[in-house]
């Protein structure tokens, strides 16, 4: 009997203390931040400094868009200089965040932190910051030209496509992918109105900026709807803030009711209003 009773006391405390290590395997990561400023010496590099309670791999995230790496290996001390020079930001307080992963795998994000920068934000050239979000926002909003065969016919129209769905890469340059609202109006065609919804594939290449899959729909909300698959290069970059490209699409319905059509367009890609994930 006694024998029994040892060999049941023995399988509840494994079993209490497998649910005791399993409680605090769950237990969120502590991040301890210790420094996180901006030097005023040039090339203004940005000092962080943080510590978490078990060991873990980290990077750190500035206004959710600039992605960098600060411990590879998974270690307790955590220390980066970035020099964010070349970094485009619109307020003087950067805010941002801290990601973490320890060798079970377990992901925490911290809260927001912030930091002020040592001089006033400027684009390149000296301009304010007021002109530089006129002239973003006038660029942002401004259609490009697009040019389209439908039935051996050519029409000239303009196009305006807005990010409004970003998803992170390793590259702090360009998302992995987004989804894109677009609307495009065709001179002299049946059909002059079409609004899009797209998703679009980032590939970032050598020479050229970037090449892109991607595929949408297509509606007039009068019974002309289709699918749009298209391919689009990247070609350079203005202001380190705006992308030239260069897209081909071609639009068609399943059901083969309308006639299909082509475009060729010069477009400008940005996705600085785009909601990052």
């Amino acid at each position: 009997m006694k024998k029994y009773i040892l060999l049941l006391t023995v399988i509840f405390l494994n079993s209490f203390i497998i649910a005791q290590n399993e409680e605090e395997e769950k237990q969120g990561i502590e991040i301890f931040l210790i420094d996180a400023y901006c030097k005023p010496d040039t090339p203004h590099p940005f000092i962080l400094s943080f510590y978490t309670d078990v060991p873990a791999k980290s990077k750190v995230i500035l206004e959710k868009k600039y992605e960098f790496i600060v411990s590879k290996d998974f270690s307790e001390m955590h220390t980066i200089q970035i020099d964010i020079t070349k970094l485009f930001f619109l307020d003087k307080q950067v805010q941002f965040i801290i990601q973490v992963e320890d060798t079970l795998g377990n992901k925490v994000t911290s809260e927001t932190f912030d930091f002020d920068l040592p001089y006033e934000p400027v684009i390149t050239g000296g301009s304010s910051l007021f002109t530089l979000c006129l002239f973003g926002g006038f660029v942002f909003l401004l259609p490009t030209p697009n040019y389209v065969i439908q039935n051996g016919n050519s029409h000239f129209s303009l196009t305006k496509e807005i990010p409004f769905l970003s998803f992170r890469s390793k590259s702090f340059r360009y998302p992995a992918s987004y989804f894109a609202f677009e609307f495009t109006y065709i001179f002299n065609a049946t059909d002059k109105k079409f609004f899009r919804t797209s998703y679009k594939r980032i590939f970032e290449i050598p020479v050229l900026e970037y090449i892109s899959p991607g595929i949408g729909g297509y509606t007039n909300f009068s019974g002309n709807n289709g699918i749009a698959p298209e391919f689009t290069i990247g070609l350079f970059r203005v202001f380190d803030t705006f992308t030239i490209y260069s897209r081909y699409r071609y639009n068609f319905q399943p059901s083969g009711n309308k006639s299909h059509f082509h475009e060729i367009n010069l477009g400008l890609y940005s996705g600085f209003f785009s909601i990052y994930l």
